[in-house]
């Protein structure tokens, strides 16, 4: 069991993004079964297209933004449920004036990330 603050938490820029950084709340060692993390995206900023080998379970904390999920584009804002089943191509574009914010939880298994553009 562990209580802590965010703001003790790194915050690590997302190579693969634009204007993207993650924190790892709760990482592997501490969840038996998910991680949770938290991404902050800059307006303008974004993740490319990619694929995961693990599926992603995300709550919207704050801004809004266009999230690609497969075929399908999607407008997403503070409050919004999002989840992007395992091996399914997704992408991130945030389309507002302030920070995209969001929990994003994801099973404690091997993941692959594939960028595809």
């Amino acid at each position: 069991m562990s209580v802590k603050h965010s703001q003790e938490i790194e915050a690590k820029t997302v190579e693969a993004g634009v204007g993207t950084t993650i924190q790892v709340l709760i990482p592997p060692e501490e969840g038996p079964n998910f991680a949770m993390r938290r991404f902050v995206m800059q307006p303008g900023g974004g993740m490319p297209r990619h694929t995961n080998q693990v599926e992603h379970e995300q709550y919207v904390l704050n801004g809004q933004a266009q999230i690609g999920i497969g075929e399908r584009t999607y407008q997403v804002k503070k409050g919004d449920v999002v989840f992007i089943p395992a091996g399914v191509p997704h992408w991130y574009k945030n389309t507002g004036d302030e920070p995209f914010e969001f929990l994003c939880l994801v099973p404690n298994k091997p993941d692959k990330i594939t960028i595809l553009e």
